[in-house]
């Protein structure tokens, strides 16, 4: 019997590929490999060498036209009027309320020219926020999500990996840099950008359709070959997943949305109060200027168990003083590990607390991100692999 393709699931050009070797799961409408070979063997190899990741799924939006850059300033807390072409940065974009709508990057193309990617749970809504807010400026806002394929290089041996294959001189592309490149015989758009915390690249691969996948195929393929001498492995959302949160890296829906604050989720640093107005500035500033109740913090276990989101957290008092957000095992720190928000009189780095599992409260603490120890892993490890 023939599987029946899941009802008004979407598909990335790589679907093909993946259903072949991978177990398939649906992730914000789309069909999408969950792991090959499994989570934690995918997770170490971009920690330790070289993993690619299909990221087709996430929403592409351009922007041209000579108000570009004064739109973007309006509808983002960062500023972009410092981005050079080909440079990118993270950023977010608020309500009125100055509850995050989404989390993305921006790239800067040309003078004129820029392309926002965002999460893939927020195709339509992003878009649609965009075109209501350009009523008085001269852009274009194109969604060109479908003609593009993505895939994301990661680990410290992404740069060895690509570069068999690259016209370009990966290594002159600097951190949250660009270039347009070929590789192989395909032109691509090559980012040194990520969500593992490693080292890596995202690669766009331009005018490739749903229908006519072919030069993605061609490239996955050569990307896998180029990189076997470094034991590179083909990645799932579970790996992704588990790698963005020991980085200490949000998931919108689980640790950021509408109902929270880039104040709160400690992503001040893209907030440039200084800039014009722009949307939501009145509300974060009026909260900068009062009193952050809570903040997004990283817990440590210090006893077996696993926080899961919803989790309560307590005091050793017994109040209730946060609550999980995202949770899993860590596959290269072999404890528990979670993000949660805290009251912030509770939020120090250092203050024990206690994660309610079911029955019983298991002790953890409050740490920084990453989790993971800087000097030996993520792109600004110091001990090579």
């Amino acid at each position: 019997m023939s599987e029946k393709p899941r009802a008004e699931a979407r598909r990335t050009q790589l679907y093909n590929v993946h259903r072949k070797k991978a177990k398939i799961t649906v992730f914000a409408g789309f069909e999408m490999p969950l792991l090959y070979k499994g989570v934690i063997s995918e997770h170490l190899a971009v920690r330790n060498s070289v993993g690619i990741f299909d990221i087709s799924h996430m929403g592409r939006v351009s922007i041209t036209g000579v108000d570009s850059e004064r739109f973007l300033n309006y509808v983002i807390t960062n500023d972009v009027s410092g981005l050079s072409p080909n440079s990118a940065q993270y950023s977010v974009m608020c309500n009125a309320n100055g509850g995050i709508i989404d989390d993305f990057v921006v790239y800067r193309l040309e003078t004129e020219k820029s392309l926002i990617v965002f999460n893939a749970s927020n195709r339509e809504k992003d878009y649609n926020w965009m075109i209501k807010n350009a009523e008085h400026f001269d852009v274009k806002i194109k969604d060109v999500s479908d003609d593009v394929a993505m895939f994301a290089v990661q680990g410290p041996k992404a740069e060895n990996t690509l570069q068999k294959i690259s016209s370009a001189d990966l290594n002159k592309i600097g951190r949250f840099k660009c270039a347009h490149s070929r590789l192989m015989d395909v032109e691509v758009f090559i980012s040194r950008t990520g969500y593992t915390g490693e080292d890596g690249f995202e690669i766009f691969v331009w005018n490739v359709s749903l229908k006519e996948p072919d030069n993605a195929v061609k490239l996955w393929n050569a990307i896998l070959e180029a990189g076997q001498s470094f034991e590179i492995e083909p990645c799932g959302l579970g790996a992704r997943n588990t790698l963005r949160l020991e980085a200490g890296m949000c998931l919108y829906g689980n640790d950021i949305d509408e109902s929270t604050t880039p104040l709160e989720a400690r992503l001040r640093f893209v907030v440039k109060f200084q800039k014009g107005n722009f949307i939501g500035k009145d509300a974060l500033l009026k909260q900068k200027n009062k009193e952050i109740k809570r903040k997004r913090v990283g817990i440590q276990m210090m006893a077996p168990g696993i926080p899961r989101q919803g989790f309560e957290i307590y005091d050793d008092k017994g109040g209730k003083i946060g609550y999980i957000t995202s949770g899993t095992f860590s596959p290269l720190l072999e404890y528990g590990i979670g993000m949660a928000y805290i009251q912030t009189a509770q939020a120090q780095e250092g203050n024990l607390i206690n994660v309610k599992m079911r029955n019983r409260l298991a002790k953890g603490k409050i740490v920084s991100f990453p989790f993971y120890d800087t000097r030996k892993y993520g792109y600004k490890r110091k001990i090579t692999t």
